[in-house]
């Protein structure tokens, strides 16, 4: 017989946080500014737990800690309000670990501990934290089915495609968002052409079925502009609460990083970027593209050598954690480190720079940028610049013309700012009227209530890609080509293999250099999205997968 469901037991959980938060506000080392910062916010986070169910926005600035005190937040909230769970929803696993650790280790206190039946992780990833237990994964998977925890760690993906499914898999732990607290972290990066079905989502959430929705970021999109529209999907629209007071002044106060940009028309080359880093003891460089990443990190050889390091999705999650944990040492340490990354890096990854470099790109990826530089506050000022590489370029799509739009916006000024959520605001707003918020077919779909389709047309990564299993960890690699040889695709072998795969564009998986996975059926018919990658020369230590141009096809 299953056992009952744990209970969130908000009033104790959130005394265990507050005697954590007071050990860890004891043993800081960062600056007094900011200890007063993350301490307003708490408070403020606290103050507005009281209020009645809805929709809120937390904008706070980055370093502010934002994780502890929205959970605070949520807990008090919940013991206010009677809400039974909490669902945390971030948009990339690069920071999911980060955020579970943080929880674990705030809630480490709670009466019975903070087991799989009190917070689960559910993402692509989360089979890594039980690899070899078998029990475990049972577990997770058997709670996973319909989020049966009282604290959910979930992706944007899982979340919002579940929601606007029709599939009894993903539909059946839908009822456990009935009065909840659900947060949504870096919410900016949700993409533009689902933001109205979204919204519309979420408030019918918050007004049908008494839940509390939370928009948490340093940079808030102008969402409440759209109230207008998100009415002609949901009649209470879209108008939060900010729980944050703007007498408060966080971003005023936040400003311990100086931004440098780059003059008009002024462009330059990588060599000449690498110069820049010659006299700096740790430093980031941030670009738009991968072959930007990789170029760049190339460059670093001769003066950084094994103090450069290389951060970048054609590196496998596994890979991508290693490297963090190294970059993290160094900085902790003071040891010397120059790490380049694509935008990865930014929204959520706690790292902490004296020195960032960040290509021209959309300005809320820049003030993210900053986010990463002299976090703790523990110089008198960081520096931030700003440049433009002479190979310019960037990802398709709204990415494009947002940066597009900094650019315009930077040519018709001395300079912009990244510390006035105004700015920030009237940016956003500038950025809907060029790009386009419909997707006609997705909204038909949901008018005439087209289930099937709204479950097909409704992604948070539109982009056609498979999955590549790559032998960043040789021994591992064969284990798991050797299962799938002979057993064929199971859900379980791609939650193990996900760690170890890289996502890539149909059309640049090689026919020559690639094995299909095939499914486990009487035909072995093959899966169409999972792949082994052959040649494991192009899986490079340092900068991940890398398929060489003359190698690529249109079509698998």
């Amino acid at each position: 017989m299953r056992e009952p469901a744990a209970e969130l037991r908000p009033s104790e959980a959130a005394e265990v946080l507050d005697q954590h938060l007071e050990a860890l506000a004891a043993r800081t080392d960062s600056s007094s500014g900011v200890a007063a910062m993350r301490k307003d916010l708490l408070d403020a986070c606290r103050v507005a737990s009281q209020t009645e169910p809805g929709l809120f926005t937390l904008t706070a600035p980055t370093g502010a800690g934002k994780t502890l005190s929205t959970l605070a937040f949520a807990l008090r909230h919940a013991e206010q309000n009677g809400l039974q769970r909490i669902v945390v929803v971030m948009p990339y696993l690069s920071i999911i670990d980060q955020t579970v650790r943080v929880y674990r280790d705030s809630l480490a206190d709670i009466p019975g501990g903070v087991t799989e039946r009190y917070l689960l992780e559910h993402h692509s990833l989360a089979a890594e934290t039980a690899e070899g237990d078998g029990d475990g994964a049972r577990l997770r998977g058997m709670l996973a089915q319909n989020w049966d925890a009282p604290i959910v760690i979930t992706t944007s993906v899982q979340f919002l495609e579940s929601l606007f499914s029709n599939s009894s898999a993903a539909c059946r732990k839908l009822h456990r968002l009935a009065r909840s607290v659900v947060v949504f972290d870096e919410v900016q990066t949700l993409p533009l052409r689902v933001v109205l079905p979204t919204l519309a989502a979420l408030s019918h959430l918050a007004t049908r079925y008494k839940s509390s929705v939370v928009f948490s970021t340093a940079t808030q999109p102008a969402f409440r502009h759209l109230d207008a529209n998100v009415r002609r999907y949901c009649a209470a629209g879209w108008q939060p609460r900010e729980i944050v007071p703007s007498e408060l002044q966080l971003f005023e106060r936040a400003r311990r990083v100086r931004v440098k940009w780059p003059k008009r028309e002024e462009r330059i080359g990588w060599e000449q970027l690498i110069g820049q880093f010659a006299d700096l003891h740790q430093v980031l460089c941030i670009v738009n593209l991968k072959r930007h990443a990789r170029d760049l990190f190339q460059l670093l050889g001769p003066q950084w050598g094994d103090d450069g390091f290389h951060l970048s999705t054609a590196m496998c999650p596994k890979h991508r954690a290693a490297v963090l944990k190294e970059v993290r040492t160094r900085l902790e340490s003071g040891t010397r480190c120059a790490l380049v990354a694509t935008q990865c890096v930014e929204a959520g990854v706690d790292l902490d720079f004296p020195s960032v470099f960040r290509a021209l790109g959309p300005l809320d990826a820049i003030a993210q940028a900053a986010g990463r530089c002299n976090r703790n506050g523990k110089l008198e000022v960081g520096v931030l610049r700003v440049f433009v590489p002479e190979d310019a370029g960037y990802p398709a799509g709204v990415y494009g013309q947002a940066a597009s739009l900094t650019a315009a916006l930077l040519n018709g000024a001395e300079g912009l700012s990244i510390d006035d959520p105004a700015g920030f605001d009237k940016y956003f707003r500038d950025l809907y009227s060029i790009a386009s918020l419909e997707d006609r077919p997705l909204q038909v779909a949901i008018q005439t209530k087209h289930f099937p389709d709204v479950r097909k047309l409704y992604r948070i990564i539109e982009q056609d890609s498979v999955n590549v299993l790559v032998a960043y960890d040789r021994e591992r690699y064969e284990q798991l080509a050797e299962e799938v040889r002979a057993r064929g695709l199971t859900r379980d072998w791609v939650m193990r293999a996900r760690p170890y795969a890289v996502s890539c564009f149909r059309r640049s998986v090689v026919r020559a250099m690639v094995e299909p996975v095939r499914l486990k059926d009487r035909d072995r018919t093959p899966s169409g999205d999972w792949f082994l990658y052959l040649d494991h020369k192009h899986y490079e230590s340092g900068t991940g997968l890398f398929i060489p141009k003359e190698l690529e096809y249109l079509e698998v």
